[in-house]
């Protein structure tokens, strides 16, 4: 089969590979559409240590069934699908408890390090288990399919972050996961939420998805313009959706006083942390990992139009073309947002 194939660090090329074996739990999938994330990117280069060469990436895809193993009764050839990004093993004390991001055994599709190696969906086949899938309504398109893995993780976010409506939240950061996030956010019932970012271009995104609330600022005058904006209170919640010391120190300095800060970014490995701040305003600081359930619920949003992800696709490409948008990507060309990749494209 036809893969995109990182052979080496900042290394991509088109590559025959042997099409993925089905085991009697598996379902071959045709791919139709797969996004490029960030984390790929980070992959891309060896700075995150979680695609090490040689591997296919791609995780935030969407195909047809070709194919499937002896165990698998529920499927038929050419159904459309689309699949969990986490490979859980659904037998430990976490995923009993629902908690599948966690997993004892939890592997993500189109990863390898140290651990394990599991092929991605940059390639015109990937095989997945049967029990990771989902079935695609004919409303969603492929390349909004793509988009769905990126849409559970902000509905994990929010969901985390135990909400009862009507509360004011900020967003940190403008980005792929930020721009969902601020939309998950409107979904949930907050009665107001804001978004921050550096980058005009990427609040005028946020405008396209719903966001009125758009703060280009950042630091200091960040939380003074939220302070103002909040009577001098500080919002609820915040979303932190970037990832290094400045965000998450004006992310503890926009929340009020018990209120909480959820941390869905993670560009730096360690943040020096405001523990002063953090203790004396009782300020609930909660993590977010990937998903856990929540790709039904993605898809329904995406289906009856609450979540919009069109504004955010920047191109649907051929596969061929993936080493040119990799390099483009990591070089931040500006404008960028979502990028798909498809081994069917013309």
């Amino acid at each position: 089969m036809k893969s995109l194939l990182l052979s080496a660090y900042n290394q991509l090329e088109i590559a025959e590979q042997p099409t993925p074996p089905v085991g009697p739990t598996d379902v071959l999938i045709r791919v139709e559409a797969c996004g490029i994330c960030g984390s790929d990117v980070h992959g891309y280069d060896g700075s995150s240590g979680r695609r090490i060469p040689p591997i296919i990436m791609g995780h935030e895809a969407a195909g047809t069934v070709a194919a499937f193993g002896a165990a698998v009764h529920d499927l038929q050839e050419g159904d459309r699908v689309t699949f969990d990004s986490t490979v859980f093993c659904g037998r430990c004390e976490y995923c009993a408890n629902g908690d599948v991001n966690l997993c004892e055994s939890r592997q993500v599709v189109g990863v390898s390090c140290g651990e394990y190696r599991r092929n991605g969906a940059f390639a015109e086949y990937v095989a997945v288990p049967r029990h990771i899938l989902h079935h695609l309504p004919d409303a969603i398109t492929f390349p909004q399919a793509a988009m769905l893995e990126a849409v559970s993780v902000a509905l994990h976010a929010v969901r985390v972050s135990a909400l009862s409506g009507g509360e004011t939240a900020l967003v940190l950061g403008a980005g792929m996961i930020g721009l969902l996030t601020l939309q998950a956010a409107h979904v949930a019932g907050c009665s107001r939420v804001f978004i921050a970012d550096v980058d005009a271009t990427r609040l005028e995104l946020a405008r396209a998805v719903g966001g009125n609330d758009l703060i280009h600022a950042s630091g200091q005058e960040l939380v003074a313009e939220v302070l103002r904006l909040t009577g001098g209170t500080g919002v609820d919640v915040v979303f932190e959706a970037v990832g290094n010391d400045e965000t998450v120190s004006a992310a503890i300095d926009c929340t009020r006083k018990g209120g909480t800060v959820t941390l869905i970014g993670n560009i730096a490995k360690a943040v020096t942390l405001p523990l002063q701040k953090v203790v004396t305003r009782q300020i609930r600081l909660q993590g977010s990992c990937a998903s856990a359930g929540e790709y039904a619920e993605a898809i329904e949003l995406i289906e009856k139009g609450k979540i919009t992800v069109d504004p955010l696709i920047t191109s649907v490409a051929a596969l061929e073309e993936g080493p040119r948008w990799f390099e483009r990507l990591h070089a931040r060309e500006p404008n960028l947002m979502k990028v798909i990749l498809s081994p069917t494209h013309a």
